[in-house]
């Protein structure tokens, strides 16, 4: 199948990754060739550590970095597609913008799907002019690590591109589990009470970082606490998780935390910018609480 993944960050990148890997041909699309050239490096160090655990040969590593080629222009880079896959930032504006686009540039019977981890696939599904042919693809992170695709069906996604999606999930070796198109879905909407909860905690005085993220990995049997997994997937995307499930919901539960807001503000976000409630320093596994903390 010839799959464009739009978007070369972390979640693009991987997901390009998985589609090569399984012998479909890719093209990654995103604004800047720098980004570009990052993801493809990103990509063939995780296939590097692929080949050292014996999971690929040198051979199929080299076989799928053939098949993944880049782009700068969507129009060009979706024109062959038979499934294209966003993976663009957790921002509605911006993704009503490429689903227009993409709907504008994409062969008529090409799928198009998101990977948004909380945003309506029926409010994305209405920028075009095909809905039933829009589905929601959300992979988990890392990529390559992770077993779970949670499929999305819009309120207009046929059944024949939901199988199409299912089948195609289970053929790169994912776990695909389908759900409704409700705010948050599954995946979001019961783990990230959790993490504004936890930060609530913190931000209430009751327990250090160190203390929470303790009690929920040897109480709860959590392989990561809720303050060190919110640092992974990002506390700016942490927050506008939040503000979705809040404004999809009505519920004032969903309200972000006022310190998950003061940290964002700051540009405390997490892994991604060295410092959230831990320090993160490249190549180094160490779990230092970040300095407010302490």
């Amino acid at each position: 199948m010839k799959i464009s993944v739009i978007g070369a960050g972390q979640m693009g990148n991987g997901i390009a990754h998985v589609f090569a890997q399984s012998g479909h041909s890719v093209t990654l699309i995103d604004i800047g060739q720098a980004s570009l050239d990052k993801a493809l490096a990103t990509i063939g160090k995780n296939m590097d550590r692929q080949v050292a655990k014996g999971i690929l040969t040198e051979d199929q590593k080299q076989v799928a970095l053939a098949a993944i080629s880049t782009s700068t222009e969507l129009a060009a880079g979706v024109k062959n597609a038979e499934l294209v896959v966003e993976a663009a930032t957790e921002n509605i504006d911006l993704k009503l913008r490429i689903f227009k686009d993409i709907d504008a540039n994409a062969p008529a019977n090409c799928i198009l799907a998101t990977n948004t981890s909380s945003i309506s696939i029926t409010r994305i599904a209405a920028a075009t002019k095909r809905p039933g042919q829009v589905i929601g693809m959300h992979f988990m992170n890392p990529v390559p690590v992770m077993k779970l695709v949670e499929v999305i069906r819009g309120y207009d996604t046929t059944d024949a591109v939901t199988r199409t999606v299912v089948d195609l999930s289970t053929a790169i070796g994912k776990v695909p589990v389908t759900v409704n198109d409700y705010a948050g879905f599954v995946a979001n909407r019961i783990p990230m009470p959790m993490i504004n909860e936890a930060i609530q905690t913190l931000w209430q005085g009751v327990g250090g970082v160190a203390e929470i993220d303790t009690i929920m990995k040897l109480g709860m049997a959590h392989p990561m606490g809720p303050l060190q997994l919110a640092d992974f997937i990002g506390l700016d995307t942490c927050m506008a998780i939040l503000r979705v499930l809040h404004e999809g919901l009505g519920d004032p539960k969903y309200t972000p935390c006022p310190l998950l807001v003061q940290m964002v503000t700051a540009g405390k976000l997490g892994v991604k910018t060295g410092e959230g409630f831990y320090l993160y320093t490249a190549g180094s596994k160490e779990t230092v609480v970040a300095p407010a903390f302490r």
